[in-house]
């Protein structure tokens, strides 16, 4: 029988709440190595805002109060009590930590703050130390290495799969990719696209105003952009990729499936990879694949990318109970088979708890 998570043994480490805009944070994010775009100060900013959730930071200060360790956090209200998440719309959101903290005794300090917080539960789009039982994982991650010269990348690509699609799309010329310059073409153009996308899935499709704030406060600022393919002069695929430290992260992508014959996905992965090459980023990272979407991991896979499971912790007196799935099996086959509008709808009123 697994443990409670509050069996963790007493940490010496003491956390403090911070607030998202202290200029420690910012600091300390944009400083540190293993920083994602989801540590980003603005991409928790987002989510608060446009879903109304409280953020903050979990931070461990070291003698000069400086942060050694931290995490940001968002507040929801559940059925019965508050819980705390790390970050939701998240693939991967670690703690960060500076030497010599261990992460076993952060994971501690972060159960004994919930607990005496009175929070219901600590969800980490991350494995913690020391919380093993309380972990679960039902998706994985790919990440590529890159390299300062694209065409050494490029050779690594599976040779059908990747490397022929691509050099087909280049010599056919009936896509060009541009870079996104406004705000509309997030709010418009790719919303238009990621509504059909969702829809075919049988899924929800995000708010417009979770886009329109994605510009505003991550695309806009520099911390990523949006690249779309267009036939002639229409957008018939897009792509969000954001920045953090040394890694480009695939976020959100849509396409229209009348124009896959011409591959403007393989155009678009292309060019961000060559453009991160160029720029001098390490890593890039295909976000997160279902376990049961074999198709879309052998894809990224075909893009030299290491699958790696994602593995999620739940700090509470509980262990979380799985889904059966039932409901979202019925809710999927409702949305292929309805107009657009009621996956659009069915986000407005799903997002929000979905966390």
């Amino acid at each position: 029988m697994a443990t409670p998570s509050s069996a963790l043994a007493p940490a010496a480490t003491a956390v403090s709440e911070i607030s998202l805009s202290d200029l420690r944070w910012l600091a300390f994010t944009a400083s540190h190595p293993e920083a994602l775009c989801f540590h980003r100060p603005a991409w928790t900013e987002m989510i608060a805002d446009c879903y109304g959730y409280r953020p903050f930071v979990l931070a461990v200060l070291g003698e000069r109060g400086n942060i050694v360790a931290g995490l940001p956090v968002i507040e929801a209200q559940g059925r019965r009590r508050r819980r705390w998440i790390s970050l939701p719309f998240s693939d991967n959101c670690q703690p960060l930590l500076h030497s010599p903290l261990e992460a076993g005794k952060f994971a501690r300090a972060l159960e004994e703050a919930r607990l005496e917080a009175g929070v219901g539960s600590l969800e980490v789009r991350s494995a913690l130390v020391g919380a093993e039982d309380r972990q679960h994982s039902d998706g994985v991650s790919h990440r590529a290495e890159l390299e300062r010269d694209p065409d050494l990348l490029f050779a690594r690509f599976h040779r059908s799969q990747v490397q022929r699609n691509v050099r087909r799309a280049e010599r056919e010329r009936a896509i060009v990719v541009r870079r996104a310059e406004s705000a509309e073409d997030l709010s418009r153009s790719f919303y238009r696209l990621q509504v059909q996308t969702r829809r075919r899935q049988g899924m929800p499709v995000q708010p417009r105003r979770f886009f329109e704030a994605l510009w505003s406060h991550l695309l806009e600022p520099g911390h990523g952009y949006l690249l779309l393919a267009y036939s002639g002069r229409e957008p018939v695929a897009g792509a969000v990729f954001l920045t953090g430290s040394s890694t480009v992260t695939y976020k959100y992508g849509a396409s229209d499936g009348a124009f896959w014959r011409q591959r403007p996905n393989h155009l678009l992965f292309w060019s961000a990879m060559r453009e991160a090459c160029e720029q001098g980023y390490r890593w890039f990272d295909f976000g997160r694949s279902d376990l049961a979407d074999q198709g879309l991991r052998n894809f990224k896979a075909g893009w030299a990318g290491e699958e790696q499971p994602l593995v999620y912790t739940t700090l509470a007196e509980r262990a979380p109970q799985p889904s059966s799935g039932r409901g979202l099996t019925v809710a999927r086959a409702l949305i292929r088979r309805t107009p657009a509008w009621v996956c659009r709808a069915t986000g407005e009123m799903f997002y929000r708890h979905a966390a």
